[in-house]
């Protein structure tokens, strides 16, 4: 059993913290960090109230590299969890380095200034880790984490060759609002506004923002207009699977969104530079951020459910071979267990995995920085079962 230090009480911190409580064999102490402890606070309540036991709670400013050293150095965490902002992981990252402590993430760091994220400031971290003899756990949420663990498994055990993956992020919820976004609004915004991009014939191809659309059939849920975006576990997959040809991203949005969305950028709220209002330098994507709902407050209203999942076209014993392989995740059933919608759930139940994997031996085993599908993916698929996200699998065999 070991301690633990999660830095972040957001949604997603909200699930972790109640996972890693539900895992006290292995996480036998869990402090709770952020610059607002009311969080925390109320988060520990939470947890309290569902007897799972006492964590501790503290500040810290995910900024400051100087505090973070000083938590680490308090309370000697084994692992440092980091569900902050993905412009904080560098400075989390190189604490951990002079510490000496693991490190885990769910999203790749992302400059604030610059509306783009990629893993290369992060890779760079990689022989520093392994000479430390720590290891630096990369995306372990769902997309990316579980995406990546989905294709590493089919290629493990279903295929000999990928050629085509399409990971596929369905959320069918209803939270009853005109407009608001199932995860921090600044990250999310910036994301469906950036131009697309994926990976074909052995080059990137970029599109338009939502240029390109696609209706998929979603098990459980039907048919769902789909837009192409860049995401994060496209970069290493492309570096991770041999043999790939193609790997694309598609998310659903409805046109409600998409009309909210496109107005807010037409007038300038999706800035991410300052402005001066009225003699005030503000950002407006983060001053559209105090406007939105909180995504934390979308969990006991929001009804439906989620369907996250690889579609992957290859080959096996020289016959090609179509599989889709997926979670299904009800909003409600979410909410009943840890307080939280389902968007925060299959984020915050891998990065409790990826944890455990770390804390445990499992994965910690070949220090260095680390993307999921390089590691073995039998444990966390495992995990997944009985941490609340099973998976399924569509096999189709063409003779």
């Amino acid at each position: 059993m070991s301690c633990v230090l999660q830095i972040g009480a957001g949604g997603v911190g909200g699930v972790v913290a109640h996972k890693l409580a539900q895992n006290r064999d292995t996480f036998s102490q869990i402090i709770l960090a952020s610059r607002n402890i009311d969080k925390c606070y109320s988060i520990a309540k939470s947890i309290r109230e569902k007897n799972l036991g006492e964590i501790i709670c503290d500040t810290v400013d995910a900024d400051n590299l100087d505090e973070i050293i000083k938590i680490i150095e308090k309370y000697k965490p084994k692992l440092v969890i980091n569900v902050a902002l993905p412009y904080q992981d560098l400075t989390i990252m190189e604490a951990c380095l002079k510490t000496k402590t693991h490190y885990l993430d769910t999203a790749n760091y992302e400059h604030p200034d610059t509306a783009k994220f990629e893993y290369k400031e992060q890779w760079a971290y990689h022989d520093r880790f392994k000479e430390a003899g720590i290891i630096g756990l990369l995306g372990s949420g769902f997309d990316p984490g579980v995406t990546n663990v989905f294709c590493a498994y089919a290629q493990k055990h279903y295929f000999d060759s990928i050629r085509t993956i399409d990971i596929l992020d369905c959320n069918a919820g209803d939270h009853g609002y005109p407009f608001a976004t199932n995860f921090n609004p600044e990250i999310n915004l910036r994301e469906v506004s950036a131009n697309g991009r994926y990976w074909e014939n052995g080059k990137w191809i970029e599109t338009k923002p939502l240029e390109i659309m696609q209706t998929w059939a979603y098990p459980e849920i039907g048919e769902k207009d789909s837009y192409l975006l860049y995401h994060e576990e496209l970069e290493s997959l492309v570096k991770n699977i041999p043999g790939l040809q193609r790997i694309r991203f598609f998310m659903t949005f409805s046109q409600n969104y998409i009309t909210h969305m496109k107005c807010l950028e037409n007038v300038g709220m999706l800035g991410i530079k300052e402005v001066v209002h009225e003699g005030q330098k503000i950002i407006p994507i983060q001053f559209l951020k105090t406007l939105l709902p909180d995504p934390a407050t979308l969990a006991g209203r929001t009804i439906g459910k989620t369907n996250i999942g690889c579609y992957i076209i290859g080959s096996q014993n020289s016959k090609d071979k179509t599989l889709y392989i997926y979670n299904i995740c009800d909003h409600q059933e979410a909410y009943k267990e840890v307080n939280a919608q389902a968007i925060s759930y299959t984020t915050g139940v891998p990065a409790m995995i990826g944890a455990k994997l770390i804390i445990n031996g499992t994965w910690s085993k070949s220090p260095g920085v680390w993307n999921l599908e390089q590691l073995d993916p039998d444990p966390f698929m495992a995990e997944l079962n009985i941490q609340g996200l099973p998976w399924q699998i569509i096999e189709k065999t063409n003779d």
